[in-house]
């Protein structure tokens, strides 16, 4: 099944960096690379979120855009709360992070990575109703795995973004959303 966006169902979908500061980051990705705009949701701390099985409440911000079928994601954590993008408190880490897939079987995904070896690292609600879930998979591959369940709403926010990108002239590079 091919995503509205453009991307099978199953592939990666987003590529994951955290950075220090969205505002200074975002120039960067629009003059250099072209990419944009960025649609910009927080700061704000997911109701729902548990980190290695505990619940958080770190307060973060995220700048979603597209560069062709493939969205990129920056994340800016605003607090020193221990988190999957920040693991202990003080202890700050940017770069890549991670890669997402839309999954239709989420819960048999997380089981099928569990046998693996690879842990839960993080799991919450979006506001669209859709379950993410972050594998721990550092320990072979660069980065970890978000799951997204795959939703009519979520695809739905993700093509909202493609749409957007598509011809973009380069105005108003930040757009702020609640989804």
């Amino acid at each position: 099944m091919e995503l509205s966006f453009g991307q099978p169902l199953g592939s990666i979908v987003q590529y994951a960096y955290v950075v220090q500061s969205i505002d200074r980051a975002v120039p960067d990705y629009v003059d250099r690379l072209g990419v944009g705009p960025w649609f910009v949701r927080g700061p704000f701390s997911p109701a729902a979120a548990r980190y290695r099985g505990q619940p958080t409440s770190a307060v973060v911000s995220l700048a979603r855009a597209f560069s062709g079928h493939v969205m990129v994601e920056l994340v800016e954590q605003h607090d020193d709360t221990p988190s999957v993008f920040h693991p202990s408190s003080g202890q700050r880490r940017y770069g890549f992070h991670h890669w997402a897939v839309f999954t239709e079987q989420i819960d048999a995904d997380v089981e099928r990575y569990r046998a693996l070896g690879y842990e839960e690292a993080y799991a919450d609600v979006l506001p669209s109703g859709s379950r993410i879930v972050y594998i721990d998979s550092t320990r072979d591959l660069p980065g970890m795995i978000e799951l997204v369940e795959h939703t009519d709403a979520q695809e739905q926010v993700y093509d909202t973004i493609y749409r957007a990108s598509i011809g973009w002239d380069g105005s108003e590079p930040l757009r702020r959303s609640d989804r």
